[in-house]
């Protein structure tokens, strides 16, 4: 074998951060020394590995080719010397992204009981929105990711997780608030708060809305959901979020849910993975306890 894993891990660096000076900082090397060890890579390999764009450097189609292939070895090579260190099969750092609903009501307990479980394995969580999970997957900066909704990318294997579904909530002092029934007409009327495009929640909201309303008046749209959920409780706005996220404040009487019978707003929370990763037995761990927590709750009637 005539490369290193040192040399990998700098390939993986320069792909992560598309740039050599940020993957020196990251990896505590000087820039120079960086550059000769990817283009020592490169020379090994017989392959260009990257493309300079103006300021960036993108992974040509042989670095796309290389860079699952690297980051398998480093994380085997991670599992070897930790495993051997603490006895311990489930060991090593796992990259972790997520929606904002999962990430805030679901994987605090997760990441609690596996840090509970497997005291080596560290879980590096991430926040975003379902368009940016998907995208950190296939750019191989996450190892597993969990959406709201659907993926449709043939390169995305998804397992769903949990039922979901949304809800139109309004402040108690809303003119809806007691109507037995909100119809299309008076939604349509609604002044509306909502969660940015790209948000699973938003393209759920929108595909429920689909055939049925043309257009409603959006004043704000934020990623933030206690935002929107201030806005609602102190404004004349009306808003769209999972039931997850409005559960407690639906209790205390600082939000209502409007009965919307003609909206469809069922979804799930799944999480996915490139097809072509591989196998993973830390991805199998955060899924087997992922599976039995949910499991867990539903028998205890938390959901």
């Amino acid at each position: 074998m005539k490369y290193s894993l040192k040399q990998l891990a700098v390939f993986d660096a320069v792909a992560s951060f598309e740039s050599v000076s940020a993957a020196a900082k990251k990896l505590s090397m000087t820039q120079s020394a960086v550059s000769m060890s990817l283009s020592q890579l490169e020379s090994l390999l017989g392959r260009p590995l990257f493309t300079r764009q103006g300021n960036r450097l993108t992974l040509s189609h042989w670095g796309s080719w290389l860079r699952p292939r690297a980051r398998r070895l480093l994380q085997d090579a991670q599992q070897i010397e930790l495993g051997l260190h603490d006895q311990q099969l489930i060991s090593g750092v796992f990259q972790l992204c997520s929606s904002q609903t999962a990430a805030e009501h679901l994987l605090p307990d997760l990441i609690s009981k596996i840090d509970n479980d497997f005291p080596e394995l560290r879980i590096e969580l991430m926040v975003e929105n379902t368009d940016h999970v998907i995208e950190g997957i296939l750019n191989y900066d996450y190892e597993l990711g969990i959406i709201e909704g659907r993926s449709d990318d043939s390169r995305i294997h998804q397992e769903n997780w949990v039922d979901d579904h949304l809800v139109i909530v309004a402040a108690p002092h809303h003119p809806y608030a007691n109507y037995e029934e909100v119809n299309l007409a008076q939604l349509e009327q609604a002044k509306w708060v909502l969660r940015e495009q790209g948000a699973g929640t938003r393209r759920i909201f929108d595909g429920a809305l689909h055939g049925l309303i043309e257009n409603i008046n959006v004043w704000k749209e934020y990623e933030q959901v206690p935002v929107l959920k201030s806005m609602v409780k102190h404004g004349p706005y009306i808003g769209s979020l999972p039931f997850l996220d409005v559960e407690k404040d639906v209790a205390a009487g600082t939000l209502v849910i409007l009965p919307t019978p003609q909206l469809d707003m069922k979804r799930t929370l799944s999480f996915v993975w490139r097809n072509d990763s591989g196998e993973n037995p830390l991805r199998d761990c955060v899924l087997s306890e992922a599976r039995r927590m949910i499991k867990e709750r539903f028998k205890n009637k938390r959901f």
